[in-house]
C-alpha cells in the first residue's frame, strides 16, 4: 500500500498532543509548591480534554469512535504475537494492542484528574494524595509502554505512526475519516485551551473550585494569613 489517506481528524490530533503536553507538564511540576497553580491548571486542561474525547468517542468520525477499536484481549495477544513474528496485519485505525493502551490511558487519565481535584480541595486526606500519585505513576508507566509500542509498530509496519498523528495520514484507503466541520472544531478546541490559559494567567488563580488560597497549599495559605494578622 503506497497511497495515503486522512485517518486521524484534526480534533483527535489536537486532543492527543494537548493531552500529552498537559500530562508531561503536570507530572514534571508535581513536586513544585511555587508552581502549583500551573500544575493544577494543567490538570484541569487534561480533564477538559478527556471530557471532550469521551463525547468524541461516540459522535466523532469513524476512526475516532470507540466502536472502531474495541478488541478482545485474545485479539490483542494475537496481534502482539504476530507483530513479533513480523506478520501482523496493517490497521488503519488503532490496532488491537494499541486499542487497549488507548482505553487504559483514558481511564488512568480520568482517575488521575479526579483524585487530583479531590486532593487539591482537601477531600480524602493523605490517602487521596497517595491514590493520586499512584494513578499518575501508573499513567506514566502506560505512557512509556505506549511510546515503545508505537516505535516498535512503526519499525515493523514501516510506517511512522507518530507522524501520522501529526499529519492525520496513514497508508491505505479510509472511509468517513474527517467530517466537514472538523477543522472548525479543532480551531475551537485550540481557542478554548488558549482562552483557559489566558484566564488563568490574568486572574492569577486556577479554575473554579480551587483549594485554599486559590491554589496555595493549605499550610502556605495559613502562614500567609498569620503574617497578615
Amino acid at each position: 500500500m503506497t497511497s495515503k489517506t486522512k485517518v486521524w481528524d484534526l480534533p483527535t490530533r489536537i486532543f492527543h498532543w494537548a493531552l500529552a503536553a498537559s500530562f508531561a507538564g503536570a507530572y514534571l511540576l508535581s513536586e513544585s509548591e511555587r508552581l502549583r497553580n500551573v500544575h493544577v491548571a494543567l490538570g484541569y486542561t487534561a480533564l477538559g480534554l478527556l471530557a471532550f474525547r469521551l463525547v468524541w468517542g461516540f459522535i466523532g468520525p469513524r476512526y475516532a469512535r470507540f466502536s472502531s477499536f474495541v478488541h478482545s484481549p485474545v485479539a490483542a495477544f494475537r496481534y502482539l504475537r504476530d507483530e513479533l513474528r513480523g506478520r501482523a496485519p496493517h490497521y488503519l485505525g488503532h490496532n488491537p494492542a494499541g486499542s487497549w493502551a488507548v482505553f487504559g490511558l483514558l481511564i488512568l487519565g480520568a482517575a488521575t484528574g479526579v483524585t487530583g481535584y479531590l486532593n487539591f480541595n482537601e477531600l480524602g486526606g493523605e490517602s487521596m494524595e497517595d491514590l493520586h500519585e499512584a494513578f499518575a505513576n501508573a499513567w506514566l508507566v502506560l505512557v512509556g509502554l505506549h511510546i515503545l509500542g508505537v516505535v516498535f509498530s512503526s519499525v515493523m509496519q514501516r510506517e511512522n505512526l507518530a507522524r501520522s498523528m501529526i499529519t492525520g495520514l496513514k497508508r491505505g484507503a479510509a472511509e468517513g475519516a474527517e467530517p466537514r466541520n472538523a477543522r472548525g472544531l479543532g480551531l475551537a478546541m485550540v481557542a478554548a485551551i488558549l482562552g483557559f490559559w489566558g484566564w488563568t494567567a490574568t486572574s492569577g488563580g486556577v479554575a473554579p473550585g480551587a483549594g485554599p488560597g486559590q491554589g496555595e497549599p493549605a499550610e502556605l495559605a495559613t502562614e500567609r494569613e498569620t503574617d497578615d494578622d
